[in-house]
């Protein structure tokens, strides 16, 4: 069989992941602040970009500067001048608080000393160790079990580590550690819940029948603190289920995490990156640059690399940063329209939620959207992730406006939000005594003609997370 070689063209069409792709598709998710981050990183690492100052895009810039500065140059000569004739020292000495002298003046503390600091758990609980213990080895250990809780009170590791590394006995690391349960907050220094628990209730001091109670209820049925429980528990501790209920509810006013309150969470603010409003009858999209660079390339290095040689080594680092500087601001513009457009789009599909409110809100998925703009799915997932827009509603997240939808028995579509919302105002509405179960919600809503199966109630409960009907019933004696 003879072999022969042949030279052939073949037109094939495939997806080449240029390096200025590359980039616009990793810009395409960031948020406002990633990209502010990425901008200064890139200003520092390319010296053609540079951010374009306030002044200068006001209209002034350095040329006007220097030139003011050069028509009033015998002006400030003679302030030059007059400046150098002020002895400045006894300007300050005799000017210092307006009329009290160098002698009376006494130096105030900055703003920053003055401000309140928060106390931390720990702070807190070395306060009362150092008052509390005067044997300095109680004091290392205890620096040792104080170092050892966590935000919410509870002792992380275990009391024969915590010997061995004090070179103390396990008795004396036990002594320490009842010492600093007796310790404010209540309850802290525990090793779980139910020592937690116990420990808030020993504090209070009250020995009574009705405390016994409670720690037996604790120690015993702490899991099974659930009305159909308390026949159960009654029987168990032989008291009647008045006295079962009473417990219970004092036990619901202790505190499961009593560091708590000494560690503050920080509220973290939502800064959109999109601000909707409405003008006469339409709406219009403006972005939120307040922080970001505007960006522009630098004239000093473009001219260098315009006089430059192509022999000459420069030339090639100047060229491959001006191209990475360039593929940037393309990056960051592209950015900023496929945002516009998947913005304007989600208003055209969702204009009655913008003019009208949640109950409006509509199906809507992530395809809808791309055939509308013309682009993938994917551009539009990544363009609507880690972006918050603020409406006429409220701000939300870019996804939130793209969820599944539910049948109605009309055979219309209604939005999987509309309906979770639905029914976390059924259960608002409730009777407390008598709460409403699954299939309840399900008959509720199939009068108001959503057709849905008691399985999706129960998942879209547990996404809301509201309790099952058993656990929202109210104690009431």
């Amino acid at each position: 069989m003879a072999m022969d070689m042949k030279l052939s063209l073949k037109q094939t069409q495939k997806l080449v992941m240029t390096p200025m792709l590359q980039q616009a598709i990793k810009l395409l998710p960031l948020a406002r602040l990633e990209l502010v981050q990425l901008i200064r990183h890139e200003m520092i690492e390319n010296p053609m970009l540079e951010e374009v100052l306030s002044d200068e895009e006001d209209g002034v810039g350095t040329d006007d500067t220097e030139r003011l500065g050069s028509d009033d140059e015998e002006g400030s000569e003679a302030q030059q001048e007059e400046r150098e004739e002020i002895d400045w020292e006894i300007y300050m000495q005799e000017n210092i608080d307006r009329g009290i002298s160098p002698e009376e003046y006494i130096e105030r503390p900055s703003i920053d000393s003055t401000l309140r600091k928060e106390i931390s758990l720990s702070d807190h609980l070395l306060w009362q160790l150092y008052l509390a213990a005067h044997d300095e080895l109680d004091k290392r250990i205890g620096i040792f079990l104080i170092g050892n809780i966590d935000s919410d009170g509870y002792l992380k590791s275990d009391l024969t580590e915590i010997a061995e590394m004090c070179n103390a006995e396990l008795e004396k690391v036990e002594y320490v550690l009842k010492l600093i349960q007796t310790f404010d907050p209540s309850g802290v220094g525990a090793r779980d819940l139910k020592e937690c628990l116990i420990l808030q209730v020993q504090n209070i001091g009250n020995d009574s029948d009705e405390s016994v109670v409670v720690k037996k209820i604790i120690e015993r049925y702490l899991d099974q603190l659930d009305e159909r429980y308390f026949p159960k528990i009654a029987k168990g501790l032989k008291i009647s289920i008045e006295g079962v209920i009473r417990a219970t509810k004092f036990i619901r006013t202790l505190d499961p995490a009593p560091g708590h309150r000494f560690n503050p969470e920080n509220v973290e603010y939502i800064t959109p990156d999109i601000t909707i409003v409405k003008a006469s009858d339409d709406y219009q999209i403006i972005f939120n640059d307040e922080g970001t660079p505007t960006l522009r390339i630098n004239t000093f290095y473009r001219d260098i690399l315009k006089r430059k040689s192509k022999s000459d080594p420069a030339r090639e680092y100047l060229e491959n940063k001006f191209r990475s500087a360039l593929w940037l601001l393309k990056g960051i513009e592209q950015r900023r329209q496929t945002i516009y457009k998947v913005v304007k789009s989600i208003i055209k599909f969702q204009r009655e939620f913008f003019d009208k409110g949640l109950s409006y809100l509509k199906p809507l998925v992530l395809r809808t959207v791309a055939d509308d703009i013309e682009m993938h799915e994917s551009t539009v997932s990544r363009v609507t992730s880690n972006k918050y827009v603020h409406t006429p509603q409220g701000i939300y997240e870019l996804k939130f406006f793209f969820h599944s939808g539910i049948s109605s028995i009309e055979g219309d579509m209604m939005s999987s939000v509309m309906v979770k919302d639905m029914i976390k105002k059924i259960v608002s509405e409730e009777d407390s005594a008598n709460p409403i179960a699954d299939r309840q919600v399900a008959e509720m809503l199939r009068k108001k003609d959503v057709n849905i199966a008691r399985r999706t109630i129960t998942k879209y409960r547990k996404e809301l997370k509201i309790p099952p009907a058993n656990r929202r019933k109210k104690i009431f004696i």
